[in-house]
């Protein structure tokens, strides 16, 4: 206690960096609760060619992290090693992909986001 009371300044200081990160931290992605569920999963023979269509708009990368984390179920670390990507690059190309694609099929907002 008597070097907070020399140097006060260098202990606040602290205290504000650290509650800044916690803020920070704080705003990060979070999980959406929904009041229904959504609808089941796709029937065999269903058509999906709205959905391909605004995959093929997609950029090369977003169209693989998307295709690897979402029909193939594979984790960040996965779709990361197998794409020779960093996890980073994983979570931003995913999230700028269903961007697009939400924008492109409004019907996909529960998409990624539990």
């Amino acid at each position: 206690m008597g070097r907070i009371k020399d140097d006060p300044d260098a202990y606040v200081r602290r205290v504000l960096v650290n509650e800044n990160i916690s803020r920070w931290r704080g705003r990060r992605w979070r999980e959406v609760s929904h009041a229904e569920l959504p609808d089941a999963a796709a029937v065999e023979g269903e058509d999906h060619s709205d959905l391909r269509a605004a995959l093929q708009g997609l950029a090369p990368r977003q169209r693989a992290v998307i295709v690897l984390r979402y029909f193939e179920d594979l984790t960040e670390a996965q779709t990361a090693e197998a794409l020779g990507i960093s996890v980073g690059t994983v979570k931003s190309q995913a999230r700028d992909a269903l961007t697009r694609l939400r924008t492109r099929l409004p019907g996909l907002d529960a998409v990624g986001s539990a």
